[in-house]
């Protein structure tokens, strides 16, 4: 019989912004969710539902990751689409766990644990690299990762590392359909069987449509059997693939599977799980298909994203820095009721600029508005407010000589495919404005709505007459690069000198969910 979730109303993505490879598990009338982040910080994000519809963010794993000086911007090397990766979060005998790998040198993993998930987060161990790791306690005590294809390792009972000796092997082969990726272990036991998912290509399907499989055994060595339990193509992106499945309190299953979506990024999907007579874990409504209620809104993101007026001493759970900050160059303090950004490098692109402030971009539509208090900049001095990916679109406020100019911009960035270091930015400034006052409004408005992938610009001296500035930008999601969804970033940086800096009274965050009047406007 199929559940009551296949019938509910609610519209996908549940969750219109880049939180991709979820791993998520529940303790009591709650559920936890991990997601990707990599070279942001802080990372590892924790975020909390009762309904698997509404999440809100409630801690972040580690503040920051300091395995050498690509996480710092140094060096010629920068993080972009490596650090924390396809984490994995267990509750075992009332602790939390959390595993991810970092990719890219030392080539060793993390295990954190918490007794509250809302922190503090404490580091247990550095165990080697492997990737894409599910974490497993069995019932006897041992504990394992599912990683890579179909790869098992035993780690120790106090998890500080791999156990010498123990079970280390590979526990299925690739079936001939199964050429093409294979990856994005998420593992549950149930009635005595063990439950492998992992991410599937069809290359039988042009396009090569993305799946979820399941892999099924009786002993966790194996040997394991294999079905296709979500095959489906979801509006014009393609198929949806790499999640996991997770209980409701009332016995009730969830599919939570992430599907990629153009510029905005990697989207969770909500579905019902229903488990067949025989025993396997079938996803989506009784047709196979993603759930998808049109006639009602998008799941508001406002436990995810949001506006802040920063009159907090410490910065809200929204935001994440662009790589390690350098915590002595911003203030919430100084300037009590602003977010202060002080020059902290002198550098030659947006893309090492210390201290860029970010938060998602969400769909299908957003709106962005920052209020820019430019005082405190000096000659060199860049600040300003960007739709921020691999190509980026760019409000630079430019601080030359005596003269403050507004600059509308795209920025392509080009990396060294050795070192993934900034090879250069290929910048085009499109449209200049003259600057007279000493406060500016800078807004950014995206469309990710099928076919759009677009930013646009505009600005304001007072707040109430807005003007458009350049031209569209198309958002790209590219896993060559930056490898993440678009994402709003402020930031300020110096090419000349150091001791500027830029106050930012606020930053009004608006998506198509609270029936915003100018959102609204914009697509009509």
């Amino acid at each position: 019989m199929w559940n009551t979730l296949t019938f509910a109303q609610y519209r996908n993505p549940i969750i219109y912004a880049d939180v991709p490879d979820m791993s998520v598990c529940r303790v009591g009338d709650y559920f936890y969710m991990i997601s990707t982040t990599m070279h942001l910080m802080p990372g590892a994000p924790i975020m909390r539902s009762t309904d698997m519809q509404h999440w809100e963010t409630i801690s972040y794993v580690f503040p920051r990751i300091d395995d050498g000086p690509r996480y710092n911007l140094l060096e010629d090397s920068t993080a972009y689409g490596q650090g924390q990766w396809a984490s994995s979060i267990r509750y075992h005998k009332g602790k939390f766990y959390v595993w991810f790998s970092a990719n890219g040198a030392p080539g060793r993993g993390f295990i954190y644990t918490a007794e509250n998930p809302e922190g503090p987060w404490t580091l247990l161990s550095r165990p080697c690299h492997h990737h894409d790791g599910s974490l497993f306690f069995d019932d006897d005590g041992r504990v394992y990762l599912f990683h890579g294809t179909g790869q098992l390792t035993e780690l120790k009972p106090d998890l500080s590392d791999v156990l010498p000796g123990g079970i280390n092997c590979q526990i299925f082969e690739r079936d001939a359909d199964e050429q093409g990726l294979l990856e994005g272990s998420s593992v549950i036991k149930k009635d005595g069987k063990y439950y492998l998912l992992m991410i599937s290509m069809d290359w039988s399907i042009p396009g090569r449509l993305r799946r979820e499989v399941c892999y099924r055994a009786d002993s966790i060595t194996g040997p394991y059997e294999k079905r296709v339990i979500l095959k489906t193509a979801f509006e014009s992106y393609g198929g949806v693939g790499q999640g996991c499945i997770v209980d409701g309190k009332n016995g009730e299953w969830y599919g939570l599977i992430f599907q990629d979506r153009g510029g905005v990024g990697r989207v969770p999907c909500l579905m019902p799980c229903t488990w067949t007579e025989d025993g396997w874990p079938m996803l989506g409504d009784a047709d196979g298909n993603i759930p998808n209620d049109t006639s009602v809104p998008y799941t508001s993101l406002s436990g995810i994203c949001g506006s802040d007026n920063f009159d907090s001493p410490e910065l809200s759970l929204y935001w994440q820095w662009n790589h390690n900050p350098i915590d002595e160059a911003w203030s919430l303090t100084e300037n009590p009721g602003y977010l202060r950004l002080k020059t902290a490098r002198v550098v030659d692109n947006l893309y090492l600029a210390p201290n860029t402030l970010t938060q998602r971009m969400g769909g299908p539509v957003c709106m962005g508005t920052i209020h820019l208090d430019i005082c405190g900049m000096k000659d060199g001095d860049i600040a300003g407010f960007c739709a921020f990916n691999g190509d980026s679109g760019v409000l630079s406020v430019v601080k030359d000589k005596k003269s403050t100019y507004l600059v509308m911009s795209e920025q392509k960035s080009v990396f060294n495919c050795q070192t993934h270091g900034i090879e250069r930015v290929d910048v085009e400034n499109i449209e200049f404005i003259p600057l007279k006052k000493k406060t500016i409004y800078l807004r950014v408005f995206g469309d990710f709505r099928p076919n759009q992938d677009f930013a646009y610009f505009y600005y304001s001296l007072d707040g109430k007459d807005w003007k458009s500035i350049g031209r569209p930008v198309k958002m790209i999601f590219d896993y060559t690069r930056v490898f993440m969804g678009s994402k709003f970033a402020i930031f300020n940086y110096a090419t000349k000198q150091l001791g500027g800096y830029v106050d930012i009274d606020s930053f009004d965050y608006n998506d198509l969910t609270s029936g915003h009047p100018d959102l609204q406007s914009l697509l009509d």
